[in-house]
């Protein structure tokens, strides 16, 4: 398993998307972040502290989870993979934990760049900055989500294969579906895997209301199950699959 790891790893850090991914989630992160500090005023410290919460890796490791799953089809690389590695839960159990190990990883490098840049704004402006336990607070959370997004990510493309249909999927359940269910059916909508379960770590982005956000520990355990149960299906479909 060790030696699937870090093949997987060796793939991230080689492969260009993940260089452009990565740095997409810097800039858009820190470009937020920057314009949000900039433009505060008379701000709360709960206001400051919403302010770093500015990462969007969740967002872009679970594209890129979708897309390293789907690209080993795509790419026919599917196949050699399998040759190095004939047991394909293996293979799959490695891509799921070196995406969520990525997004955990890139996570802390946009939180900590996040936080300094926006701290130093609030601070030269004379605005309120948060403390050093509420900053520790706010990084768990967001490579918590990080990770398991990552994960997420790789078990929808094992699931469904298709680049294009696994990517638009997920945009689409996250921008429409899920909102819309959440507006509409809340107490269902806190179950879903890409708004609701994370929004344990972040009730106030919930769209149903805080009242109907889980806890952190069921928030989290409700998102396992859908990592877990996806990549039991995509195991399940990897093993019947013909790779030609």
């Amino acid at each position: 398993m060790s030696n699937l790891l870090q093949a997987e790893l060796l793939k991230l850090r080689t492969t260009r998307t993940f260089l452009a991914l990565a740095g997409a989630a810097v800039a858009v992160s820190l470009l937020l972040s920057v314009l949000v500090s900039a433009l505060s005023s008379d701000i709360s410290e709960q206001d400051a502290r919403d302010i770093v919460t500015f990462d969007f890796t969740g967002l872009f490791i679970l594209v890129l989870g979708a897309i390293g799953m789907t690209g080993e089809w795509r790419h026919r690389t599917i196949t050699s993979a399998f040759l190095a590695a004939p047991d394909r839960a293996r293979f799959l159990i490695a891509k799921l934990l070196a995406y969520a190990a990525a997004g955990a990883v890139m996570s802390l490098v946009v939180s900590v760049a996040v936080m300094i840049v926006s701290m130093v704004i609030l601070s030269s402006q004379g605005e309120p900055t948060i403390s050093f336990s509420d900053a520790l607070d706010v990084l768990w959370r967001n490579l918590l989500i990080a990770a398991l997004f990552g994960a997420l990510g790789v078990a929808v493309g094992a699931v469904l294969r298709t680049q294009v249909l696994a990517i638009v999927g997920l945009l689409l359940a996250l921008f429409i579906v899920e909102p819309t269910l959440a507006a509409v059916a809340p107490d269902v909508a806190r179950f879903g895997p890409l708004l609701g379960a994370p929004a344990s770590l972040y009730p106030d982005t919930f769209v149903g209301g805080d009242d109907e956000v889980l806890s952190p520990v069921l928030g989290v355990l409700v998102e396992l199950a859908w990592i877990a149960s996806l990549s039991a299906l995509g195991a399940l479909l990897l093993n019947k699959r013909d790779l030609t």
